[in-house]
């Protein structure tokens, strides 16, 4: 287990059972208000939309800002990167253990651990909430400390963007010493972490105070930010914990029979996902040029249905391939494994469920039937009642990113 230090009264009558309408018609006035006659002018209104519509994308530009700030923070900065795999090592060795992971926050914190919360219980990682407040009155019971000098099988995860909210604190000499503890905080020097043995900051900045951005300090991108980063955190390490045994998709699946997710991961066909190759753009050089260039493909690949994008009309380049691509200015035809010819897709037909095309796969390979075609990269063509190829899917649609559940496809 690597070690990290963050630097870091009257009495009230009693209601009646039902309250009678006369109870609650007297509470009525006997006369109301007079409401205005005449409705706003069209200026009025052009004023008041304006003003509205505007405060509103303000909010929304600004915690996307937000967002892209902490997209490339982690991206980019070596010393976050290797904290955040600390964090996933650390969740999925609690999970491997047995043990919980236990989320605690105050106010605004509090309602984004309770989510994040539940999202790890979906991705089958054992979690609780903690209330800082509660656990110093028999909660603390909800924390296994270990009989040795090991660390704990349970492990704590902090969300307080100041990083030294009291409530949190004051908790800290009570908590088990060989606790790990994992603190999502905009403080890169939080106390919270000091003299922990097993201590992770995960940072979680905005790029500048909500006070200054919004004219109020109310939580709004710090937890925007804290949110997505748990929601990143909980994929990752769910990824991790399920790898070589099944996919996120087929856990978050297994635990979710109910609502409108559950039908439709039971009913959802084949040809429901798959995108159609009829409103798949067929590109052409770009003016001026002779060959079709790889920005040329990402740019087509940003307007067009799924981001799928064709070639010619029996050659198409899939998202992800897409997303593959480093150097943009070389032509289509220097990077051909890119390129996948119609011929090379995987046929199956529109009315197969889900479920019975990730069997399928998954049969194939164990019985060894389908090592040559059934890989990673490769396309299932969707054939339609008139058994024509009319749509298009990633394999890793189906059995997800973790293509390892099925041997040896890579």
């Amino acid at each position: 287990m690597e070690h990290l230090r963050c630097t870091a009264k009257q009495q009230q009558p009693l209601t009646p059972e039902t309250p009678s309408l006369p109870t609650l018609m007297a509470l009525l006035p006997e006369s109301l208000a007079g409401l205005p006659l005449t409705p706003p002018s069209d200026d009025e209104k052009q004023a008041v939309n304006a003003s509205t519509i505007a405060s509103f994308n303000h909010v929304l530009t600004t915690e996307a800002k937000a967002l892209s700030h902490l997209s490339n923070l982690y991206q980019g900065d070596p010393h976050a990167q290797h904290n955040l795999c600390a964090a996933v090592n650390l969740i999925t060795r609690t999970n491997t253990k047995g043990g919980s992971l236990i989320f605690c926050g105050v106010g605004k914190s509090a309602k984004i651990a309770e989510k994040l919360v539940a999202t790890m219980i979906s991705f089958g990682i054992h979690s609780n909430f903690l209330h800082p407040t509660e656990a110093l009155h028999g909660d603390l019971g909800m924390i296994r400390a270990a009989c040795t000098t090991l660390c704990s099988n349970d492990a704590l995860i902090f969300i307080t963007f100041s990083g030294r909210t009291p409530e949190l604190i004051t908790l800290l000499p009570h908590l088990p010493p060989n606790l790990p503890i994992i603190a999502i905080t905009s403080n890169t020097a939080c106390p919270l972490l000091a003299n922990r043995d097993i201590g992770v900051l995960l940072p979680a900045p905005i790029p500048q105070p909500e006070a200054l951005c919004f004219g109020v300090s109310a939580p709004t991108s710090s937890t925007t930010v804290a949110l997505a980063l748990g929601d990143a955190l909980a994929l990752a390490a769910a990824r991790r914990i399920h790898e070589g045994k099944q996919s996120i998709a087929e856990v978050f699946t297994g635990f979710h029979p109910g609502g409108a997710i559950g039908k439709d991961a039971q009913s959802k066909r084949m040809g429901d996902i798959a995108i159609m190759v009829k409103d798949t753009p067929i590109i052409q050089p770009a003016a001026g040029q002779q060959d079709i260039k790889a920005m040329d493909v990402v740019l087509a690949a940003v307007r067009a249905p799924g981001g799928w994008v064709r070639v010619s009309e029996r050659e198409i380049i899939a998202p992800r391939r897409i997303q593959g691509l480093r150097d943009l200015e070389v032509s289509v035809t220097e990077i051909s494994e890119y390129v996948i010819k119609k011929e090379d897709w995987i046929s199956l037909p529109t009315q197969s469920t889900i479920d019975e095309a990730r069997a399928w796969i998954q049969r194939m390979r164990l019985e060894e039937r389908g090592r040559g075609f059934l890989k990673a990269g490769t396309i299932l063509g969707i054939v339609d009642a008139q058994n024509e190829v009319s749509g298009v899917v990633e394999i890793e649609d189906i059995v997800g990113e973790d293509l390892s559940i099925c041997p040896s496809l890579s």
